[in-house]
């Protein structure tokens, strides 16, 4: 493969980052949680956002008077946006069937998908109201079914953001509480006095909400755990600079640490990207975010073939991918490895972000290569039954399962397909069987 490097990022070893003040604030803050509840809960959220209001569960009227404070072209866009998110959730959630087939007579097998019960979902704001994630959290949890969903998210300049609080209530939160990071993470994973736990948390947020999840996983279930945004353009001769050069600075600006990529068959595009780049980071209102990620964590990659794009992307395997060639379907049927593809120059991944209805809760730090993003399916459990409606077929699965049992060496296991040969069986004993029923009379 031939790799051209027109612009790298930070080596390797120098991007993985010191976790261990993080992971060590994250450990004691949970367990402090566990400790002293609310308390613990209270003081946290004094520290980190100067925010105790007598509750930090808002009250149907809280919600009524933020509501009403939101311009009613936001709240229209809002909707908007949600009927977008709701429509593909929906049609997500119709590909997902309970099942179920005799795989011999009398032989029934089956699974139902069950909603996940409670859900806590996290909404980021400290920084910016993440007003989107409302709707890809909530609102696909509620089109789930799930019964119970709590949201949080964090005061903005030290009070409730009435967009974010509008978002999640029209998406379905029947709990809204105004609380951040560790402490809102902990507090629905462990329960307090006044929040009961939650079964699940998702959504995204900065290292420490991240490392809580970490550490929580398993006591609750988490979605996936997000690192900082990623962006990859994949790109041809087709388009030009400033196209590539505006998909990437418009990730870019997340954080200091946003990982952007441009991929590319041709050499020109490449330099032109890197002009326009200079050019916007001097009039990009975030440009000291966005020059701090594209500094550090930007990289222009040329190669031969679109094969050789098509095999560094995926390992690669970043969040974002958009791709803008003269054949972005062959990158649809060929890409195995990403968060969410953005196809063709009329779409962007701010789409996603906001706006489209794909969910923009993604697998990052190369995570694509084994899981995708958040969905509806997420919230559902898949559960299996059985059943043995026939004599017959007891037997006859009750003859197979005590050999393998046997194989194994499970006497006990044998015995519990033993029985069922004896009782519906005819008389007929399976192999390595006791002779006659301990229960039955001699």
């Amino acid at each position: 493969m031939t790799v051209r490097y027109l612009k790298r990022g930070k080596p390797l070893a120098e991007r993985v980052q010191d976790d261990a003040s993080i992971r060590g604030t994250v450990q004691t803050a949970i367990a402090d949680i566990r400790e002293r509840g609310d308390g613990a809960v209270r003081e946290m959220a004094d520290k980190f956002d100067h925010y105790t209001p007598e509750s930090f569960k808002l009250s149907a009227e809280q919600i009524e008077a933020l509501i009403a404070q939101v311009p009613a072209q936001a709240l229209d866009d809002i909707k908007f946006a949600q009927d977008q998110v709701r429509q593909f959730a929906l049609a997500q959630k119709d590909a997902l069937r309970d099942v179920e087939v005799e795989t011999r007579p009398g032989v029934i097998l089956g699974h139902k998908n069950i909603p996940v019960q409670s859900v806590g979902c996290y909404v980021p704001g400290g920084k910016f109201p993440m007003v989107a994630s409302a709707h890809m959290s909530v609102l696909t949890a509620a089109v789930a079914g799930v019964p119970r969903i709590v949201a949080c998210t964090p005061p903005f300049n030290g009070q409730p953001s009435a967009p974010v609080v509008a978002a999640m209530h029209l998406a379905g939160a029947h709990e809204i509480y105004v609380l951040g990071g560790i402490q809102a993470i902990g507090a629905m994973a462990t329960g307090t006095d006044t929040i009961d736990a939650v079964d699940m948390i998702v959504g995204p947020g900065n290292a420490f909400v991240a490392e809580a999840k970490r550490q929580l996983f398993g006591e609750v279930g988490i979605d996936l755990l997000a690192g900082p945004t990623e962006t990859m353009v994949i790109a041809d001769e087709t388009v030009d600079g400033e196209l590539c050069a505006t998909d990437l600075l418009g990730q870019a600006e997340h954080g200091y640490n946003s990982p952007a990529a441009l991929l590319t068959t041709s050499e020109a595009l490449a330099q032109s990207t890197l002009s326009e780049i200079d050019r916007l980071l001097e009039i990009l209102p975030t440009a000291e975010t966005a020059g701090a990620s594209w500094r550090d964590y930007g990289e222009i990659i040329v190669c031969d073939t679109h094969e050789e794009l098509l095999g560094l992307a995926n390992q690669m395997a970043y969040e974002h991918v958009q791709v803008m060639t003269d054949r972005d379907e062959w990158y649809l049927d060929n890409m195995t490895s990403y968060g969410a593809l953005f196809l063709g120059p009329r779409t962007n991944v701010a789409n996603g972000d906001k706006v489209i209805g794909t969910n923009h809760t993604l697998p990052t730090r190369r995570a694509g290569r084994y899981t995708g993003g958040l969905w509806v399916g997420k919230f559902l459990k898949t559960h299996s039954y059985q059943k043995i409606t026939t004599d017959t077929a007891a037997a006859e699965i009750g003859a197979y399962g005590s050999r393998l049992c046997i194989l194994e060496g499970f006497v006990g296991h044998a015995e519990q397909c033993n029985i069922r040969v004896r009782r519906y069986g005819k008389g007929n004993v399976a192999y390595g069987a006791p002779a006659q029923d301990p229960a039955s009379p001699s």
